[in-house]
Order: C-alpha cells, then sequence, then structure tokens
C-alpha cells in the first residue's frame, strides 16, 4: 500500500486534451519519464493512493506533458482525473532528497503567518532573482515573501499549509 509520507507532489492534471483520454499533466518538480523503464504517476482515487502507468506521453514543454493513462480511453474516463493532484516516489524526482522538497512542491499550499493569520495560497515560484520568492495570491492581488526556510514555523504536507513568521513590516513594505 503506498502511504502519501512515502511519495512526493509533481504536478496536477489539467484540462483533457483530445477525445482518446489524454488529459494535460502540468509539472511542478523536475521528473523525467523518459529515464524509467514502466513510468507511472499516483493519484488519489477514493481515499487511496493508486498508481497509473503511462500507456503514452509527450512534452508540451518543459513543464506541460499530454498523458495517456492505461485503462483510461475516453475523455469520460479521463475527466475523472482532471484537477487532481499527482505524485511520484521521491527517487524519480531530480534535486530531491528525503530531508527537504523542491521550492516548486509548496504550489499550492496556503500560507498562515503568525501574526496576520491567512496570507493565500502559493500560486507560483519566482526564481528570477538570487531570492526566491514565493508568489502568493493575497486578496486577489500577488504578494511575494521570500522562500527561505529562516521564516517558515513549519509544514504540514498533508494539510498542504506553511505556517510562517514575517519580519514586521514586510507586509507593509508591499502596500505601497
Amino acid at each position: 500500500m503506498i502511504k502519501k509520507e512515502d511519495i512526493v507532489p509533481v504536478g496536477h492534471f489539467a484540462k483533457l486534451h483530445g477525445i482518446k483520454g489524454d488529459i494535460n499533466l502540468i509539472l511542478s518538480a523536475d521528473v523525467s519519464f523518459d529515464e524509467w523503464d514502466e513510468p507511472y504517476i499516483i493519484c488519489e482515487t477514493d481515499g487511496i493512493l493508486v498508481p497509473f502507468y503511462l500507456e503514452e506521453y509527450r512534452y508540451k514543454s518543459d513543464t506541460t506533458l499530454f498523458v495517456k493513462l492505461e485503462n483510461v480511453d475516453s475523455d469520460e474516463a479521463a475527466r475523472e482525473y482532471t484537477n487532481r493532484e499527482v505524485f511520484c516516489p521521491p527517487g524519480v524526482v531530480r534535486n530531491h532528497d528525503d530531508d527537504s522538497f523542491a521550492w516548486s512542491h509548496f504550489i499550492g499550499y496556503k500560507v498562515v503567518d503568525t501574526a496576520h493569520g491567512l496570507l493565500g495560497e502559493i500560486i507560483n515560484i519566482d526564481e528570477s532573482t538570487l531570492n526566491i520568492l514565493f508568489v502568493i495570491n493575497h486578496k486577489e492581488n500577488e504578494l511575494l515573501i521570500p522562500a527561505t526556510g529562516e521564516l517558515i514555523l513549519s509544514a504540514d504536507h498533508g494539510g498542504r499549509q506553511l505556517t510562517v513568521e514575517l519580519p514586521d513590516g514586510l507586509l507593509d513594505l508591499q502596500k505601497r
């Protein structure tokens, strides 16, 4: 039986592609299915983590694939998987070790500050500068906070939530 603590999130299924059961897979981690003999992904189905072998796949970009799951042969069957989180074993995610996650793994996590409460959901990671930033959807605006272990008090991977303690005045700077 697959356990949640034995896998890591690598992305999510988005919309369908075509009429034969292909699904867009948006990756948030560096996974190369080309390196596996029998590539598979894991999704939660009825509360159980289930492996699905990839019948075929093709890359649309570095982070988007069109995938065809084994035994999912129609739009109707594939539609059941849209908007589901996708997982893989940690050993197949590049630059992953058992003690840490790549910052992109936190996309979709809620961020709660000890002083200000719920800030919003991480919608992207900004790696355009030396300082990596979480991009948070905060009251329909983008809020940028440093992605650094020094600010993160705890990470609840099951509940997909980060608890942070931001320095005084950081949120005030972004309101200007």
